[in-house]
């Protein structure tokens, strides 16, 4: 179990070995306070990635793999980008449903103070 020096390599091994066998894989996230470092594993028990980091930089490199590894475990593809015409519809038809249905208890009343002890 030797840590990958790069997250470039740890993120592509990763989901490779995920890719491979997705039954088996394990994925293990460990904050270990006194120190100050995230540990990522993951591991089929016959190959073992680890990537330690001391760095809050990496965090969102880190939710990006999270969320990749997500979708390859939803068996999901990337989504498309909306076309302009369908959202600009979307839009319109969400105002004018909104505007017409009115909604009761909108937070704008004035609460009552409590009453004095004698």
């Amino acid at each position: 179990m030797v840590y990958i020096a790069s997250w470039n390599e740890f993120q592509e091994a990763a989901e490779a070995l995920y890719t491979k066998s997705p039954t088996r894989t394990r994925y293990v996230v460990k904050w270990k306070p006194a120190l100050g470092v995230l540990v990522l594993k993951i591991t089929d028990d016959e190959t073992c990635l680890k990537f330690r980091t001391h760095s809050s930089i990496m965090l969102g490199r880190f939710e990006t793999l999270n969320l990749e590894l997500m979708r390859k475990m939803q068996n999901r593809t990337a989504p498309p980008p909306p076309a302009i015409l369908e959202t600009a519809a979307a839009t319109q038809s969400d105002s004018a449903a909104a505007s017409s249905v009115p909604t009761a208890g909108a937070g704008g009343a004035k609460k009552k103070k409590p009453k004095k002890k004698k």
